[in-house]
């Protein structure tokens, strides 16, 4: 298959399931890069209609193509993919708002529906309900502008010519085995710094915001390794199995922290009502520990996935 081929976005996912051990890097890249690219544009209208889980997956839609930009500047310089990754970070956020508005709110709904009759006092579900409503409708209605806007269709013209016309490298055609597990490499050593960086951190905030770090880091890992794994086979699937449960893992740490978070400021403000706010602190207290499982969590995933044997296929990542 050649670049010229190859550059045709109609083919972008028969291409895919045509890679193998003797694809050229710019050919694993690209069919990667196209995939993503026809989930988000397909998530568009769901999103817009705020159907369910549609804002979810078209967020991770926008994080993996702007990933992929980031893990592979040896084939795709970044002075040329900037804007694609500016405007693939702008995406990513405000989607995102919306996105932690749903799952807190959900997150406390479900809670409360499942705690004893007992341990839910006073007007607790109608404060949530209060304290989210707006919140998700103000993320709803920044979502659809940014949806509807001049910057985002200009976007999506940019995201086309990358696909028709990638400004490739010299390396996309040498063979993706020799050039992409460097890549992946590279983000893996990122995600070990940031991993040992918030070992060394007491409890509290900055510890939080380090493990969120590493969470994003391990994610990048991930997605590196998903695109590779059609030229670099079971070794890379394998890796990038691991690197996502330490992605999830440090995800519920992220979202228990946020949720700690929210429930001692929606218990303040009950209290300064006169509500009991007692419910409140029964939701930051299970946060707490829900935060606590997941460092668990993460620490064993993290040594599963980091295992001298799950790396091997990488090469050299000393540093």
């Amino acid at each position: 298959m050649t670049l010229q081929t190859m550059n045709q976005t109609a083919e972008i996912n028969h291409a895919r399931h045509q890679l193998g051990r003797h694809s050229s890097s710019g050919e694993v890249v690209l069919a990667y890069l196209g995939a993503q690219a026809t989930a988000l544009q397909s998530l568009i209208q769901p999103t817009r209609r705020n159907e369910p889980d549609s804002v979810h997956r078209m967020r991770v839609a926008a994080r993996r193509l702007r990933s992929t930009l980031q893990s592979f500047p040896m084939l795709l310089p970044k002075q040329a993919t900037r804007s694609l990754r500016d405007d693939l970070k702008w995406i990513g956020e405000v989607l995102g708002d919306l996105r932690d508005e749903e799952v807190l709110s959900a997150r406390f709904e479900r809670e409360l529906a499942s705690a004893p009759a007992e341990l839910v006092m006073g007007p607790a579900r109608a404060r949530v309900r209060a304290h989210f409503a707006p919140r998700e409708a103000a993320a709803h209605g920044a979502a659809l502008t940014a949806l509807e806007s001049p910057r985002f269709s200009d976007f999506l013209n940019d995201l086309r010519r990358l696909l028709e016309d990638p400004p490739f490298s010299n390396l996309a055609v040498a063979p993706a085995r020799e050039v992409l597990p460097a890549a992946v490499g590279r983000a893996y050593r990122r995600a070990r710094r940031r991993m040992r960086h918030a070992k060394t951190l007491h409890p509290g905030a900055a510890r939080d915001a380090a493990l969120h770090e590493t969470r994003k880091a391990a994610k990048r890992t991930r997605y590196a390794a998903e695109a590779a794994t059609p030229a670099c086979g079971k070794d890379a699937r394998r890796f990038g199995r691991r690197m996502k449960s330490v992605q999830s893992a440090l995800g519920d740490h992220h979202d228990a922290v946020r949720a700690s978070a929210a429930a001692r400021e929606i218990g303040v403000r009950a209290s300064l009502a006169g509500e009991n706010a007692f419910s409140f602190g029964m939701l930051l207290e299970r946060a707490d520990h829900d935060a606590a499982d997941s460092r668990a969590k993460a620490g064993k995933a993290w040594k599963r996935a980091t295992r001298p044997k799950s790396l091997k296929w990488l090469g050299n990542i000393t540093g």
